[in-house]
């Protein structure tokens, strides 16, 4: 194997751009690689890297019981309370950790306080804090309730709307749609109205809500329509077919179809003239007052007559 020989030189020429000159002002340590190239010497730092942090024991006191954790010394607190979650039980949000009666941040580094190996913590429970986690919980997990019965509404009122887009297309080609099938989609979306109203939430759950309330109401307003044209056609029908009652002076009632009514005329046409025009009366002249009735009128006796002489 050929020995790597180590010269004390400038630079090569090909390498500092012909002139041959000395990086820096000083000298540089090449050395000859065994494939030919000439690269510059490593220093003992870049051969020998540093090594790592030495790890050291802490010993956490949590109420009555000791527990050793094995750490590095450059580690922070919040890494220490991590590796504490899983023997004590508590959540590294829910620690308090103290050393030399003061409480350290989570980050803050263990070697700068001045933890050594075999030094003592102090673990406490923070009840703040873990009613706070608690809290936060409960709104996560009704929120994901929410998102949940929003998308499940969703779905539910999709379906709905297709059937309603199907009843629009049958009666605007003139069409006619059963009454009852329109009246139990409107209680379907409506019930769907009734759950979404049910449901309380924030943030992008709430938008999503307030789009679906919009989607109901505008379904609920195209059956609304769609009852109304189904409607008309029946209700000019039974006006125009209904049969005419006539009453006569007599107090009969004569129930006359419209065939009944052209034959009539015909038929009096000779004796009878039938005419709109009225003819206008002077009422100037009052009316005289009508007569006494047998009740009101008062009976008096005849007074005798006696013919007397002058004398």
């Amino acid at each position: 194997m050929m020995r790597m020989k180590t010269r004390n030189e400038p630079l090569p020429p090909h390498i500092d751009g012909g002139v041959g000159r000395r990086v820096g002002g000083g000298e540089k340590e090449w050395e000859l690689r065994p494939g030919g190239m000439l690269v510059q010497k490593r220093t003992d730092a870049e051969q020998n890297p540093a090594a790592p942090p030495p790890n050291i024991r802490v010993r956490v006191k949590y109420g009555s019981i000791y527990h050793e954790i094995h750490i590095s010394s450059q580690a922070t607190f919040g890494e220490l309370k991590k590796k504490l979650s899983g023997p004590t039980g508590l959540h590294q949000e829910d620690q308090k950790l103290y050393y030399k009666e003061k409480e350290r941040d989570s980050k803050t580094f263990l070697d700068t306080v001045g933890v050594k190996d075999k030094s003592k913590v102090v673990l406490q429970e923070d009840p703040i804090s873990k009613e706070k986690r608690y809290l936060e919980i409960r709104k996560n997990a009704k929120l994901e309730k929410a998102a949940k019965s929003v998308s499940e509404i969703s779905l539910e009122v999709d379906t709905l709307a297709g059937q309603v887009s199907a009843l629009e297309s049958i009666t605007c080609k003139g069409g006619k749609v059963a009454e009852k099938d329109v009246v139990t989609l409107i209680e379907l979306l409506m019930s769907q109205l009734l759950k979404l109203d049910s449901i309380i939430a924030d943030g992008d759950v709430k938008l999503q809500r307030k789009m679906q309330v919009r989607r109901v109401q505008k379904c609920v307003e195209t059956l609304d329509v769609i009852k109304v044209k189904n409607s008309n056609p029946t209700s000019n029908g039974a006006h125009a077919h209904a049969p005419l009652k006539q009453k006569h002076s007599n107090g009969e009632e004569h129930s006359n179809s419209p065939n009944q009514e052209q034959e009539q005329p015909s038929r009096n046409s000779a004796s009878v003239v039938i005419t709109t025009q009225w003819e206008m009366f002077d009422s100037a002249l009052p009316l005289p007052p009508p007569p006494p009735t047998n009740s009101t009128a008062t009976i008096r006796p005849a007074q005798p007559t006696f013919t007397w002489d002058l004398l």
